[in-house]
């Protein structure tokens, strides 16, 4: 086995990277990036991502103004993975207005979820949709 020197974007063009808090340890979402986004990400310190639905690189916060700056970096043992440990400016990443976007716990006796923790904002006030 060779020494990977970062993600390999050869085997798929899109991979998951998931965004961690790096004080708290909490998952705050997972989204996906590719070559370009993981490049700017370095270069910015910024997580930038791929939004598969809008087909163009998603720079995080830039309509919410919930950014996450880049505190390290880490790829997993197939290099086809991306773990983000961030600094989440304005306390919510998901679009939803939740900390995390891991805000719906299932409980595996009935299926059925509940909601844990409080919305941090409201969505139609911040993105006006």
């Amino acid at each position: 086995m060779g020494s990977p020197s970062g993600p390999d974007f050869s085997k798929t063009e899109l991979i998951p990277a998931i965004a961690q808090d790096a004080a708290t340890g909490d998952v705050l979402m997972m989204a996906w990036m590719n070559e370009e986004a993981y490049h700017e990400t370095l270069k910015t310190n910024r997580a930038v991502y791929f939004s598969r639905s809008r087909q163009k690189l998603w720079r995080k916060g830039e309509e919410s103004g919930n950014v996450q700056e880049l505190k390290a970096i880490y790829f997993d043992c197939d290099a086809d993975t991306l773990l983000l440990k961030v600094n989440q400016i304005g306390g919510a990443a998901c679009h939803e207005g939740y900390r995390s976007c891991f805000f719906r716990k299932i409980d595996p006796a009935t299926g059925q979820f509940s909601i844990e923790g409080e919305r941090v904002f409201d969505p139609a006030e911040v993105y006006k949709k």
